[in-house]
């Protein structure tokens, strides 16, 4: 059902920011909007979704309507401890969020602004199966005010697609790409790499595809195997051999040199965009820190430094909603050890990088050690920035905990 929600302090009666949160009229503002639905369970997905048999009473009908619940609750919350700031990003993200017809998807982007405002300029992303895009859905989505559209290809090898239980058609991507292309949406295409049996030529193969789309931005996520899916299932009994971590590498350096060479410029460990502004701006809003309110069940946030979270299942999140409560399971502030732990590992990810006067002495210290080993780009050290390299990028908790040690 997805992963389990983290321990936390219960939620105050006051909502999920308690009394003494503070809400800055000056800080930007982001919004993930969760559809949790989807046909069938990737075998590596460790996400909170849910198929049809899997809702207990819950209804995809009602979804957008129960959102809009949450989105108005916490505009109360939130206008309780100052003026509200309209989103500067919005990420429909799932489970299948096209699995919604693009009117739901739009009464969701609509709530957010009656109660918010979203800004003239925000990036407003939606993920998409590619099955999923059929005609008119992307010309749909555009005009309920989708700018981008991430299209979840992850393989263009048949055995690979299998592996990772992908039921999409290959070809279908383009056909989602073309489509969200002539509706005026930015285009971005999602790969992933280390599947079970997938060799380097594999790979090459898949990353030759994406290229050839020539989408505006390319995600290439590393294959992780997280508890409690079926894949780890799988590689507990014997049936699969778990990725490979040199593999792996080899994988991300040729992904890395090959969107090199086509004008792909990375920004985040696992990021490329053609132009700067074509890198997602809500991801780049979670990596550097800033405020986020997250709908849906399972969904998390981060306002004002304290982060919460949802509870998991549809039922138990519209039933919540249905009685006027608030959907929040539970919360937590970081201390400032964490904080700093978070900001480093967080910040090294990111090609801007974090600036130096952020680390601690022993911090410093540590710094020289990095760059004698390739792992921290010096150049940009003397500018003040503690950027990875390649090889930095590969060991990045390595030196996250160097840096906070």
């Amino acid at each position: 059902m997805g992963a389990a929600l983290p321990l936390g302090d219960p939620i105050p009666a006051a909502g999920p920011l308690g009394e003494d949160s503070t809400w800055s009229a000056d800080a930007p503002f982001s919004v993930y909007l969760h559809v949790p639905f989807c046909r069938v369970r990737c075998g590596y997905c460790d996400f909170n979704t849910y198929t049809a048999q899997e809702l207990h009473g819950a209804s995809q009908d009602a979804y957008a309507e129960t959102v809009r619940r949450e989105i108005t609750l916490s505009a109360a919350q939130l206008a309780a401890r100052g003026p509200l700031r309209p989103a500067t990003t919005v990420f429909l993200g799932g489970g299948t969020p096209t699995l919604l017809p693009a009117g739901d998807l739009g009464r969701m982007l609509h709530g957010v602004a009656e109660e918010f405002g979203i800004a003239p300029d925000a990036e407003v992303t939606v993920e998409a199966n590619p099955d999923t895009v059929v005609d008119g859905t992307a010309e749909a989505l555009a005009a309920a005010g989708v700018t981008r559209m991430s299209v979840g290809m992850q393989s263009a090898v048949p055995h690979v697609l299998a592996s990772l239980d992908r039921t999409h058609r290959p070809e279908n991507v383009r056909s989602a790409v073309n489509s969200a292309r002539a509706a005026g949406l930015q285009v971005s295409v999602d790969v992933i790499y280390g599947a079970p049996g997938e060799s380097l030529e594999d790979w090459r193969r898949s990353l030759d595809a994406a290229l050839a789309l020539e989408p505006d931005h390319i995600s290439a996520y590393a294959l992780i195997v997280e508890d409690g899916t079926k894949l780890a299932r799988q590689i507990r009994r014997g049936e699969v051999v778990p990725p490979d971590d040199d593999l792996q590498a080899d994988m991300y350096e040729l992904a890395d040199a090959l969107l090199g060479e086509a004008g792909y410029d990375w920004y985040e460990v696992s990021n490329w965009a053609r132009t700067p502004d074509s890198r997602s701006r809500h991801n780049l809003a979670y990596w550097e820190g800033a405020d986020w309110w997250g709908y849906g069940p399972g969904a998390h946030s981060h306002i004002a430094g304290t982060r919460f979270w949802n509870v998991r299942h549809p039922a138990a999140y519209a039933a919540r909603l249905a009685a006027g409560e608030s959907p929040a399971a539970g919360r937590e502030t970081p201390d400032a050890t964490a904080r700093r732990w978070e900001e480093v590992l967080l910040r090294t990810r990111i090609r801007d990088g974090l600036p130096v006067e952020r680390l601690s002495a022993s911090g410093r210290r540590a710094l020289a050690a990095l760059i004698a080993d390739g792992l921290v780009d010096g150049a940009a050290a003397v500018h003040g920035r503690v950027v990875l390299t390649l090889r930095g990028r590969l060991l990045g908790d390595t030196v996250a905990r160097a840096l906070t040690s």
